[in-house]
């Protein structure tokens, strides 16, 4: 009765809807050309997390940890004195660019000095000028390698290559006002480049984040227009006709002018997700348009009216595509459930928008064809096509004669998949959506191979008590935490207090590297004394201790060895960093930008587990609202389950990772998928319900009616999210080509497997009958 008034009102208001929908349009227009792209990696963990909540802290106290580009290059000519003074002009320029806060190099470093007269250590430039002779550069060399406090930060340690570290003002780090200065940089290292025929390289978390970016900026246009031309190819071969190809385009064009608009509106950013949301709208909206038309020619060429046929198809399709579309929002909408704010902007934004199409397509498509001519003969026989009859004809004789054969086969499938299954790895790296082929990718290899790595690990320490960082028992245990640190490979040496008070040390017996070593019980109040006296510029232990020296940090650099090399690196440190520094006395806390990467990652992938069993329920509650009974909800809900455990096991088999993007892939499918069993069950139970005939007669009827939909829309899911394939971000592309493939599968499930178990029904209810009548 409902979707009958809507029928009504909807062809008999025509001009009046149109016109609220322009001009909601038009608003919604006017918001989304204020989208923006996201500047920082997106929040992954929940802000209640406790990791992410000591990360904040350690931010608070010792200020942002990402914040660092470095430029790098190598050659056995470091020190030869025309590349040495352009490497120190470029860092020169670089820290009179606004937005650079420091700038440290070989040919920018300083040197700690004893102040006597003052009592205090001051820090002085190594080099003020550039240098006149090679003997004056190398006689800096050596001094430079009588500072340990440099050794493998700025050189690395065969001292052929050589890197300048570029921190950025925390305040710009995460605008677009970074943009520029990055552009400024790349430019000196391409000056230094094709001068003295050197490569430079670069790399650091601001670059990486900038470069993703840019890439999420291009990919955005491309994969909307993609999808709009793939779409519009495949809805002209299916219909054969202009109309139905602009306006079903031009409908979805709307919808996706109402996800940006609802976009800007909650105050979100295009993310490597939420960036892909127009095209999904596109590729998951234009099946709308075919169910609804699909419909509309085959009424019209019963009925020959084209306002009674397009009354006909929002009263009959609107249930049907409304529960379709809503188990498909389910599937996106579960991912809000992870609490994580990555997930959550992705995951509503575009249930809405799933919800938002199929309202315009509802509402627009037989407005619009209301006016339009009626249709034209190749257009009302769709249904009668020769190769679409001829697979159909094929598909009902296999359901009907060869049950035993898909069951087989399938259970085979399933098996072997569920070994392939057991092999996946849930694996993630910091750079694990870059091209393969990206620069950015080999410059930092180049890092890691010479100063193992740019990505930045920190240790907090809590020593729970004011003034605790200074006692001489508490300095030799955080001294022991570096070294044990340093001892793994995948990390760098540190920078921390323990560091500074060697390099006070040195300074204080008049730069001899004989004495970079921590100070003793005598030595350490004089040094202390030296150190504290210094003003906070040239104050070499600030940036170590907060001001009430109770916490501390010790900073490394590490290789981006993905998230399962990680785990078990934490899982190894944990117990031997408690063995150290006893956790009831003292909380030493492994965090930084990295750290909380992997934390997310894990965090993720735990919760998309929940968030596909929350898919499954909810899709499996609509089920039971639509069809009752359990039989009816494993029918239902079973030829879409078996795809996931086909996907998952050749992804298995394919070496593919499971990781944040590739997880997605479950809920989104399993939504997805779930709108063809309701096409299928939805036009079985109308005729069950309404004419006489036999259930394998109604199987027949509704394979060859909403199969021809079914097989329509699979096109137009596979192609559509195929496009994804030419993604240069590695998690885009698998979600594409995994998509593709799982809702491929599905749709022969849904046109083999389901009618096959309605057909078992059938079969078994039948002989309980026949048993009922012998007794």
């Amino acid at each position: 009765m409902i979707w009958k008034k809507l029928a009504d009102l909807v062809l008999k208001q025509r001009v009046l809807i149109l016109a609220i929908i322009g001009l909601s349009t038009i608003f919604m227009g006017y918001k989304a050309s204020q989208v923006r792209i996201t500047f920082n990696g997106g929040k992954v963990l929940p802000i209640t997390d406790s990791a992410y909540i000591r990360y904040m802290q350690f931010k608070n106290t010792f200020g942002q940890d990402a914040s660092t580009m470095v430029i790098g290059f190598k050659s056995p000519n470091i020190f030869n004195k025309d590349i040495f003074n352009d490497w120190y002009q470029i860092g020169t320029r670089i820290q009179h660019i606004k937005g650079i806060t420091g700038v440290i190099s070989v040919a920018n470093l300083y040197n700690l000095e004893k102040d006597t007269l003052h009592h205090r250590f001051a820090l002085k430039p190594l080099v003020k000028s550039q240098l006149t002779s090679q003997a004056e550069v190398d006689s800096l060399k050596k001094r430079i390698l009588d500072l340990p406090f440099y050794k493998g930060l700025l050189l690395s340690e065969d001292s052929t290559a050589t890197l300048m570290a570029i921190t950025f003002d925390g305040k710009i780090i995460n605008t677009p006002k970074r943009v520029p200065i990055l552009n400024q940089i790349l430019a000196e290292g391409r000056q230094f480049e094709q001068k003295h025929g050197i490569q430079v390289h670069y790399s650091g978390l601001p670059l990486i984040r900038t470069k993703a970016g840019d890439l999420m900026k291009s990919e955005f246009t491309l994969f909307l227009c993609l999808s709009l031309l793939i779409t519009a190819c495949i809805l002209l071969i299916i219909f054969r006709s202009v109309f139905p190809v602009i306006f079903p385009v031009l409908v979805v064009l709307l919808s996706v002018t109402w996800s940006l608009g609802i976009l800007v509106l909650m105050h979100y950013e295009i993310t490597i997700l939420t960036g892909i949301i127009p095209p999904l709208v596109v590729i998951i909206g234009v099946p709308n348009s075919v169910f609804i038309l699909n419909k509309y020619y085959y009424e019209y060429s019963l009925t020959g009216n084209k306002m009674q046929s397009l009354n006909i198809v929002i009263e009959k399709v609107g249930i049907t595509t409304f529960i379709a579309n809503v188990t498909t929002a389910i599937g996106f909408g579960v991912l809000c459930f992870t609490n994580s704010e990555l997930l959550t902007q992705f995951g509503l934004v575009a249930s809405l928008s799933i919800m938002v199409t199929f309202a315009l397509s509802l509402i627009l498509v037989p407005i619009i064809f209301s006016y339009l001519p009626d249709p034209k003969q190749r257009q009302s026989g769709i249904k009668d096509r020769k190769v679409i009859q001829f697979v159909l004809a094929k598909l009902d004789y296999l359901v009907h004669h060869h049950r035993k054969a898909i069951y087989i086969t399938t259970f085979l499938l399933v098996a072997v998949c569920t070994y392939g299954l057991s092999l996946i790895n849930v694996n993630g790296y910091v750079v694990d959506d870059l091209p393969k082929t990206s620069n950015t990718l080999s410059d930092l290899q180049f890092f890691e191979n010479n100063f193992k790595g740019v990505l930045p690990l920190e240790v907090s320490i809590d020593t729970k008590r004011k003034n605790g960082v200074l006692n001489q028992v508490f300095i030799k245990k955080v001294e022991k935490l570096e070294n044990l640190i340093s001892s793994y490979p995948e990390f760098s040496r540190s920078l921390s207090l323990i560091q500074a008070l060697k390099f006070s040390t040195q300074a204080f017996y008049g730069g001899n590297s004989n004495y970079y070593r921590l100070p003793d019980g005598m030595e350490q109040g004089f040094i202390l004394s030296y150190a504290g006296n210094s003003g906070k510029n040239t104050n070499v232990l600030h940036n170590y201790i907060d001001s009430d020296k109770r916490y501390t940090r010790a900073s490394f650099e590490m290789i981006d060895v993905g998230s399962s090399r990680m785990n078990v690196l934490l899982a190894q440190l944990q117990p031997r960093i408690d063995s150290i520094f006893n956790p009831k006395k003292y909380h030493v806390e492994l965090t930084g930008s990295s750290i909380i990467f992997i934390k997310g990652a894990n965090y993720m992938v735990k919760n998309l587990y929940e968030s596909l069993a929350w898919a499954i329920l909810l899709i499996a509650g609509v089920m039971w609202i639509l069809f009752r009974g359990i039989k009816m909800i494993a029918v239902s809900l079973l030829p879409n389950l078996i795809p996931l455990v086909i996907t998952a096991g050749i992804m298995g088999f394919f070496g593919i990772p499971l990781k944040p993007s590739t997880i997605l892939i479950f809920s989104i499918a399993m939504g997805i998928s779930s709108d063809q069993t309701i096409y299928f069950i939805t036009r079985y139970r109308q005729e069950l319900k309404n004419t006489n005939k036999t259930i394998s007669r109604i199987v027949s009827d509704t394979i060859r009616e909403t199969g021809i939909s079914m097989i329509y829309i699979a096109i137009v899911l596979f192609f559509g999210f195929g496009i994804f394939a030419a993604s240069t971000f590695g998690s885009t592309k698998a979600l594409g080509i995994l998509l593709s493939i799982t809702l491929l599968v599905a749709m022969f499930s849904n046109l083999t497997l389901l009618p096959a178990f309605l057909l078992s029904i059938e079969h078994r209810e039948n002989k309980k009958k026949a048993s009922s009548a012998e007794r």
